[in-house]
């Protein structure tokens, strides 16, 4: 038996889906918020010469390409949006400190536990390895901790959330009696609600237990929060609703959404004027890649102007009146109404905002699955489920407050069935604790 190899050819016809650079930064674009999008085409801006992005002047060029078709005849009130900032809690404190302290080398130190504050206004240092180092006395160190826990805002300078609402408490007379002595002797008891034990210790009853965690529940376990960081993020919304007289309601794209991008036509045909062939070639190439971002910004627009359209005409109830229910939407039912696909109008909604009068929304807000239904046959969603625990919960006896299974029995008399389990994954994705931390005194 012998073994015979031989070479040939055969022509194979293969199909396959090849994504060409072009496709790829046009999808990337749909992906971008509006904050990208601008870093983008800064970026881009950077390295062609013939793009200008949002021109103060619109006479910057002759033969201007602009993109900006949907705002040029109205206002964008958006641009006139400006940050705000408050005041910081180190500036705060540092006015505190030189109006109510001499220059003294304790002065300094409190102004040195005042640069180790973090943004909720907690000592972030360890003291004893600073004693340690002999850098400080540590009589001198406690009075400077002492000077700056008595500062404004109550509880700033604490080391942990325990000496935090301690501080608070201390100079408060509207403090319940006791208050200070449990949270600094049996802070551990009083948060686990081991309280019949506090009741022998103090001689007090149960429901002057209950007062105290009341009055605890007031306190801002985060006192520096209420201060300006260092930076704040604004949210920049794509769409803004329109709403007519009629109740018509209709999408207009800011300039976020749509920027101004321009060609400078001038400045390119004096660089065709040249021999240089290599010029040529280089201005040539420049222009081609303003001409792709400018068709991925004109798709960009009007697919997240369609998708935002086509998004009011399904939840117009809710968007006339926030108290209405969502109607159930799946990416899907869009992507099919707009024939696109499912992806796209993913990367469309996903960081995108809508403007509206009450308030601002991210567009995947208002894609909800029907996740159940109740006996009557009415479509329920997880927003609606979650309505009705809430109300259940809001309405029980405090004295004795519902369990999940209670709440379960309660809903299947209204028409909705929801095993106890469901239940309790609503509950606390509502932020609302278990029966047994409800329970009041």
């Amino acid at each position: 038996m012998t073994l015979q190899q031989g070479l040939g050819q055969q022509q194979n016809q293969i199909q396959k889906l090849a994504m060409t650079q072009r496709m790829q930064q046009s999808i990337r674009m749909l992906k971008f918020s509006s904050d990208e999008l601008q870093n983008f085409l800064k970026q881009q801006e950077l390295e062609n010469p013939f793009m200008v992005i949002n021109p103060r002047n619109s006479n910057a060029s002759s033969n201007v390409v602009s993109v900006s078709k949907a705002a040029n005849n109205e206002t964008d009130w958006t641009e006139f949006a400006t940050s705000k900032q408050s005041r910081s809690l180190f500036d705060y404190l540092l006015d505190q400190v030189h109006l109510t302290m001499r220059k003294t080398p304790l002065r300094g130190w409190v102004i040195f536990l005042v640069n180790h504050l973090d943004s909720n206004g907690y000592l972030d240092l360890d003291l004893e390895t600073l004693v340690k180092s002999e850098l400080i006395d540590k009589v001198m160190l406690i009075d400077a901790l002492t000077l700056l826990q008595n500062l404004d805002p109550p509880g700033v300078g604490a080391r942990n959330l325990q000496e935090c609402l301690i501080l608070q408490t201390r100079n408060d007379d509207f403090a319940p009696k006791h208050t200070e002595e449990i949270l600094q002797n049996d802070f551990s008891d009083f948060i686990d609600r081991h309280w019949k034990a506090l009741t022998q210790k103090y001689e007090i009853t149960l429901t002057q237990v209950q007062d105290i965690l009341d009055y605890v529940q007031t306190l801002s376990p985060t006192p520096g929060s209420e201060y300006s960081q260092d930076e704040i993020g604004y949210i920049q919304p794509d769409l803004v609703l329109k709403e007519a007289a009629d109740d018509k309601l209709d999408v207009k794209a800011t300039k976020q959404t749509l920027p101004k991008v321009v060609f400078r036509e001038n400045y390119f045909n004096e660089m065709l004027k040249t021999n240089d062939p290599q010029v040529k070639k280089y201005a040539e190439d420049k222009k081609k890649e303003f001409a792709e971002i400018y068709r991925d910004i004109e798709q960009r627009g009007s697919t997240l102007l369609r998708g935002g359209r086509e998004i009011i005409k399904r939840q117009k109830n809710f968007l006339l009146d926030p108290k209405q229910a969502l109607v159930p939407l799946l990416l899907r039912d869009v992507a099919n109404s707009l024939q696109l696909h499912e992806s796209t109008i993913s990367r469309t909604v996903n960081g995108k905002y809508l403007q509206t009068k009450h308030g601002v929304y991210e567009l995947k807000y208002f894609f909800t699955q029907a996740v159940n239904y109740s006996t009557e046959g009415a479509v329920l969603t997880a927003s609606d489920v979650k309505a009705r625990i809430k109300a259940a919960i809001m309405a029980e006896n405090k004295l004795k407050p519902l369990s999940d299974q209670k709440i379960s029995q309660l809903l299947a008399k209204e028409g909705l069935e929801l095993s106890r389990r469901t239940v309790a994954k609503y509950r606390e994705q509502l932020n609302i604790p278990s029966s047994s931390k409800r329970k009041k005194y």
